[in-house]
């Protein structure tokens, strides 16, 4: 087959008239499928509302005609979950794909990239700009980036799609997001490389004042350059007004008391979807808007209870394994101080003790193991065992359900209730050495250093999860997923200050949560531009 020929059977299956950058893109994709150069890669970065999901809509649909394989990635469990939905296919995290357990010869589980075993078949990643080059703390693991590059070019006749949006926010502690950067690809990784970035907004989507806006923010950050380059080569500072709410009726101002009453709305029933969330600019509001919700709306008074919506904060592998069962070593202390725990209508304590765990996640369609309990993870509590203090921290035995997988069992685990209150990511530093001090003095009857490590790695409460509570969660823990409705709080902006580059990729990266209605939160009206401007004539011309 040439080029051609495969560029019209993609058009075919695209079903209407593509717009230039998508013409283009199709082209190139044609050229992509069908090259047979050593370790091709293609970069595909796009404004949001440029029609980069119809893209892999119709890549999916094209590439089983024509004898090439796929497989569907995402980073976290929910932007996996968003692929699913628009592409109809199972979409695995990275991490599921990537990692497996293998059994050493003393017994221990060591996780460890697997083995690409497929043939002739194109990985197709979405949501790239969540990747990052850095090791994330694992042994076994350079990092994210690295391990998948090596995975898939360890197949045969394998290629990688990288699809994202370069202006959302990079990964925490980066200026640029990698796996969006041409050029570092290109030079660090012996790669055939080539990209493409889509500008183009389609004209329907200038019917979303959430696209519109969205669309907004990302001309001012990059007029005349690429959002991947360094933040010293953006303008440094940018005024307000910077939003156009007018004649749009998905994004709206609301004021303190329509903001209560919707909360009701979205969050008042836990046995209801409630496909909302709350982004904020720091955990410390996080907090405050999660307390907020727990005990005005949802008239919680206890620290946890059933129904809870979570998210895991930290990546976890002890509570998932492949086949081996954890041992967990019994601590010597036998006192431990159980809170009672209080619900609408039970009161009751429940202690499960157990010493061992054998759980094993499967999706039920391909039985593909889960390999770890990720950090983003959303989970709902279904069952509250056992509430507990242990080494100076308190701790909650609970039975949950992965909200981002379909068809997967519950899972029995200990969490770390601190974690729900912090106004850090996670645990501290210092909280976490604090942990391991206390349970290493439950094992210093054994001599070598080196023994009592490996004994605490089976403590379930040195392995606890650490969650927090997932109605409100700052704009890094939502990236990459999506909500109905999305309650956008304001950046911090001091009186008479001007906002930078980073503020607009925090807003752009928010508003794009949304797929169906942006509800803006304190947001004072020197932000919205209130007066018919050039912009929304443009606007206006471009919906007749």
């Amino acid at each position: 087959m040439d080029r051609d020929t495969l560029y019209n059977i993609l058009l075919s299956n695209f079903g209407f008239s593509p717009t230039k950058d998508q013409a283009r893109v199709l082209y190139h994709l044609s050229a992509f499928i069908l090259t047979e150069k050593e370790r091709p890669l293609y970069l595909l970065r796009g404004y949001a509302g440029t029609g980069k999901t119809t893209l892999i809509s119709t890549l999916v649909k094209t590439l089983p005609q024509i004898g090439t394989g796929f497989q569907l990635l995402a980073p976290t469990g929910r932007a996996a979950k968003v692929m699913s939905r628009y592409t109809g296919k199972t979409a695995l995290t990275l991490h599921k794909k990537l990692y497996r357990f293998q059994a050493t010869a003393n017994g221990e589980l060591r996780m460890t990239r697997d083995e690409n075993k497929s043939i002739n078949t194109i990985f197709i990643v979405d949501e790239c700009s969540m990747i990052s080059d850095q090791g994330d703390g694992f042994s076994w693991s350079r990092s994210l980036l690295d391990d998948l590059i090596e995975y898939v070019f360890s197949g045969s006749r394998c290629k990688l799609l990288l699809i994202g949006d370069a202006a959302q926010l990079p990964p925490v502690g980066l200026d640029i997001s990698p796996a969006m950067d041409f050029d570092l690809l290109r030079s660090s990784f012996n790669l055939t490389t080539a990209t493409y970035e889509m500008k183009e907004v389609m004209r329907q989507a200038f019917d979303s004042g959430i696209l519109y806006n969205a669309t907004k923010i990302r001309n001012l950050m990059s007029p005349s350059h690429q959002v991947t380059e360094p933040p010293s080569l953006y303008q440094s500072q940018y005024h307000l007004p910077l939003l156009d709410i007018n004649n749009f009726s998905d994004i709206e101002k609301i004021d303190p008391m329509s903001f209560e009453e919707l909360l009701w709305q979205s969050f008042g029933d836990k046995r209801s979807n409630n496909d909302a969330v709350v982004v904020c600019r720091s955990n410390k509001r996080a907090n405050m808007f999660n307390q907020a919700i727990r005990s005005r709306v949802l008239q919680e008074e206890g620290e946890l209870s059933a129904g809870e919506k979570l998210m895991i904060v930290k990546n976890n592998y002890y509570w998932i394994n492949e086949s081996l069962s954890h041992q967990v070593t019994k601590s010597p202390r036998q006192e431990v101080e159980t809170r009672q725990l209080h619900h609408k209508n039970e009161h009751s304590v429940i202690d499960t003790s157990k010493t061992t765990n054998s759980q094993i996640l499967r999706f039920s369609d391909s039985q593909i193991l889960i390999p770890f309990l990720a950090n983003g993870d959303m989970v709902e509590v279904m069952r509250i065992n056992k509430i507990e203090e242990m080494y100076g921290f308190h701790f909650a035995d609970v039975d949950i359900m992965l909200l981002d997988y379909a068809d997967t069992p519950t899972l029995s685990v200990k969490i770390l209730l601190e974690t729900l209150h912090s106004e850090a990511p996670a645990l501290t530093e210092e909280e976490s050495k604090r942990l391991y001090q206390s349970v290493e003095e439950d094992y210093m009857d054994i001599p070598r250093a080196t023994d009592r490590r490996k004994a605490m790695k089976e403590n379930p409460y040195y392995n606890a999860l650490q969650v927090k509570y997932g109605y409100a969660l700052t704009c890094h823990k939502t990236q990459g997923g999506q909500w109905n409705n999305v309650f956008v709080e304001a950046p911090y902006l001091p009186e008479g200050s001007a906002l930078e580059v980073g503020d607009l990729r925090w807003l752009y990266t928010a508003l794009t949560r949304a797929s169906e209605k942006v509800y803006l939160v304190n947001f004072k009206d020197e932000w919205f531009d209130l007066m018919e401007n050039e912009e929304l004539r443009m606007k206006n011309e471009l919906r007749t």
